[in-house]
């Protein structure tokens, strides 16, 4: 029997790369996220289903639960974001609230209406991308990360809480990962902040990385549980410290004496 996941912000980022990363996996994949004509191109492209699904609205919810059928055996928790960069003496609560709805309150809604189907798999798992913003604070990110820390606590908790249920829960923390939408939006569309952002930046991260980590994740036996994954590029040791400049020096084509000297030989 083919296994099925669920995938919510399956229209772009690391939610598109996860639906794709678990169709050529062999799952059913049920994507999930509001803008449709980017969800249906996603959905064909890993042979899967399509649902327009905002994760703040109950009935979308509860149409996403029944699309997924009577068994779900993945559950990716991906939709969410950050909708600005205020300082916290002048953010607007609005926007504060909308990114606690999406980041926290939408992954609640959507593991709640699908608890019965991953239960009757008889061995799920539910994966939540956070981000290493939910495991330290910096200056204009306090909603963002108010709402990463909510959502690494809520994980905890449901794994304390439903210790005898047949379901796993794990928590993938990303670092600075390149996509085209995350720090576009955070700015409000402005592509010269989006771009700065990672300026000469060797090699963050790509949403593909993420995705073969949860790819990783269910191939494990039911008996391992990985309780939470951070993952960073190379030039991101911290939350705030990150090396902007040329980290991997390659050898001249001709292996030259200056390669020699590099390699140690």
């Amino acid at each position: 029997m083919r296994k099925i996941a669920v995938v919510t912000g399956a229209s772009s980022g690391i939610g598109a790369a996860t639906a794709r990363a678990l169709g050529d996996a062999g799952f059913h994949v049920v994507c999930a996220a509001r803008r449709a004509d980017r969800l249906f191109e996603v959905a064909s492209a890993c042979g899967g289903t399509a649902v327009v699904c905002d994760v703040d609205v109950d009935d979308d919810v509860s149409a996403l639960a029944a699309a997924a059928g009577d068994r779900v055996d993945i559950l990716v928790n991906c939709a969410g974001g950050a909708f600005d960069a205020a300082p916290v003496a002048t953010a607007d609560l609005d926007v504060w609230a909308r990114m606690y709805s999406v980041n926290v309150l939408g992954l609640v809604r959507v593991t709640q209406a699908l608890l019965p189907a991953l239960r009757a798999s008889g061995n799920a798992l539910v994966i939540n991308i956070g981000s290493t913003a939910g495991r330290a604070a910096y200056e204009g990110g306090g909603g963002y990360t108010a709402a990463k820390h909510g959502t690494k606590v809520i994980t905890e908790t449901l794994r304390l809480e439903l210790i005898e249920e047949p379901i796993r829960f794990c928590e993938i923390a990303p670092g600075m990962v390149a996509t085209e939408e995350f720090a576009l939006v955070r700015f409000a569309g402005d592509q010269a902040r989006r771009d700065a952002v990672y300026a000469d930046v060797d090699e963050p991260l790509v949403a593909e990385d993420i995705a073969e980590a949860v790819r990783w994740l269910t191939t494990l036996p039911r008996h391992v549980s990985v309780d939470e994954m951070v993952i960073r590029p190379k030039a991101q040791a911290a939350q705030h410290k990150l090396y902007r400049g040329r980290i991997w020096q390659r050898p001249p084509a001709d292996g030259g004496v200056d390669a020699q000297a590099r390699s140690g030989t």
